[in-house]
């Protein structure tokens, strides 16, 4: 496959962004490799969270949480999927499809850094992918942190808002990522924050995989993820481990989502969940009040 890298110029400087990049070579499965960038932050002996993001965002999304974790003596692993920030973006939409999301951050987060003990933070692509990981890998979770995410198996109706950002992602003519994260949010983020979520993209030729991913959540009972999700969806209703549901209540998508996954995940029982002030990018709104809750849930004595 044909792979495009985003200049390393285009994250000088950003906003809040202090961190020092990883990257770490995978297969593509199509018989090369692809570079695959995450941020590795805090004590390497501490408890690992995994904060994975969505669509169109990248790890910077998650700046103001990581201080606040690693303050309390966690360890912050935040890759980049494939085709977003720092992370390598394979340049045709056929090369994207949800198993292989799921099977390149398997092999980076498992073959590759063999992480274990695994607190998961999920939002939007990230719980698509995180959750998938999760029932087939449950080995490697300690607990569960979903925001503003659901595991899709294709027997519901996707709603009016989400088949009408669906056709926008599909017929906008620049796909404007930094704008996006902007209208998905309930502050307003400064010409700063915004250009750092372009930064990803110097042009349209890189955003074959932001461009897709909407086209590829499971809306009907026939599409080729269902099984899988199927199979996912069953195992999470077997999760006896601490599943905690933290959801930004402004989101017109997926702002009621929490629901399903409490009443569905045994683990989910007793959890002090919570949905509060905050749109789709609850990490934008939010980030600090999310992270403190998150120590807090973690290290209740702290």
């Amino acid at each position: 496959m044909q792979v495009l890298r985003t200049p390393d110029e285009r994250f000088d400087g950003l906003e809040g962004f202090p961190f020092v990049p990883h990257y770490t070579d995978i297969a593509d499965q199509d018989g090369g490799t692809l570079r695959v960038h995450h941020l590795d932050e805090g004590p390497a002996t501490g408890e690992v969270v995994l904060l994975l993001h969505g669509e169109p965002s990248w790890c910077y999304l998650y700046r103001k949480m990581i201080p606040v974790l690693t303050a309390a003596g966690l360890r912050c692993v935040a890759p980049d999927l494939v085709g977003f920030g720092r992370s390598d973006k394979p340049a045709a939409r056929t090369d994207y499809t949800y198993a292989r999301h799921v099977e390149w951050m398997r092999t980076l987060l498992f073959d590759a850094l063999d992480l274990t003990g695994i607190t998961l933070v999920c939002q939007d692509w990230g719980g698509l992918i995180g959750l998938r990981l999760v029932a087939e890998h449950p080995d490697r979770f300690a607990r569960v942190v979903a925001a503003n995410t659901f595991l899709p198996v294709g027997n519901t109706p996707a709603g009016e808002a989400f088949m009408n950002w669906r056709r926008f992602s599909q017929e906008v003519e620049t796909f404007p990522t930094g704008f996006i994260v902007n209208g998905g949010c309930t502050s307003t983020l400064s010409e700063a924050v915004i250009a750092a979520y372009d930064a990803p993209f110097p042009s349209r030729a890189y955003k074959a995989g932001a461009r897709v991913f909407p086209s590829l959540v499971p809306t009907t009972e026939d599409d080729p993820a269902v099984p899988a999700n199927r199979a996912a969806w069953d195992v999470l209703g077997r999760w006896q481990k601490p599943f905690l549901t933290l959801f930004g209540k402004n989101d017109p998508i997926l702002g009621r989502a929490d629901a399903p996954l409490q009443e569905h995940v045994p683990g989910a029982k007793g959890q002090p969940h919570e949905r509060f002030w905050g749109g789709h990018f609850v990490q934008e709104d939010r980030g600090d009040y999310l992270a403190e809750r998150i120590v807090a849930w973690l290290k209740p004595s702290s």
